[in-house]
């Protein structure tokens, strides 16, 4: 199993203040595969994405990736595995505004040991047209483009994606989704999504719901569409 989690707990709070943000969470998770993650706010699945990007850490619990705890991981560690393993893909691009299009990618692409080709990474997103154009120059669809260019350029393992279609369009969103199933076709890059819209599940191999910090249930979609084939 690519990534196992294990009674996982993470606390905020004290007293009668505390909120458990996971709850105990036991997860399996399969290399190669595209996961939808859907839940109201407040369920935990935020925070379970940011457990498994090493941005946090749990209270307590398991969590292995590619058969490295890092739940007890350095801070030094943590940093190497973002840097080496993960790519994130956030809602609000986080693009730097003074840099273009090539250049935002580049920036990442020096940290990693093995980057991807920088024009197979722009052909591949379609937007090698737009190398040389700063973010307030491209439409929402394609900073969002830039951002995933951006997280894969440095040949993650795992690409994290929080909300990533909520600031954009319907036919924005396509595009986007479209790109991300072309990144895992291409890569074979394990995929997590969290998302408030029920209709992304569809085009997940696996959608997990989840509720109060647990998970309410985790079940192989057996009808799996192409991002192009949604209904948004």
């Amino acid at each position: 199993m690519f990534i196992e989690i294990k009674n996982a707990k993470k606390q905020y709070g004290t007293g009668d203040a505390a909120v458990f943000a996971l709850a105990g969470v036991d997860l399996s998770l399969e290399k190669g595969k595209i996961y939808v993650i859907l839940g109201p706010s407040g369920s935990g699945k935020s925070t379970l994405l940011n457990m498994v990007g090493g941005l946090d850490s749990l209270d307590s619990g398991d969590l292995i990736v590619d058969g490295r705890n890092i739940a007890g991981a350095s801070k030094k560690e943590l940093l190497r595995y973002r840097h080496e393993d993960v790519g994130f893909v956030f809602q609000f691009y986080n693009l730097i505004p003074d840099l273009n299009v090539e250049e935002n990618i580049q920036v990442v692409s020096e940290v990693s040991e093995d980057p991807l080709d920088l024009d197979e990474v722009l052909n591949a997103l379609e937007i090698e047209q737009y190398r040389k154009r700063f973010p307030k120059e491209l439409s929402g669809g394609q900073q969002q483009r830039a951002a995933i260019g951006r997280a894969m350029i440095k040949n993650p393992k795992l690409l994290l994606c929080d909300e990533l279609t909520g600031a954009l369009d319907t036919k924005s969103s396509y595009a986007v989704l479209e790109f991300v199933e072309k990144i895992n076709d291409l890569y074979g890059t394990t995929i997590i999504i969290i998302t408030h819209n029920e209709a992304i599940a569809d085009m997940a191999d696996c959608v997990i719901r989840f509720r109060d910090g647990k998970v309410e249930s985790k079940i192989d979609n057996e009808n799996k569409r192409h991002a192009a084939d949604l209904d948004l």
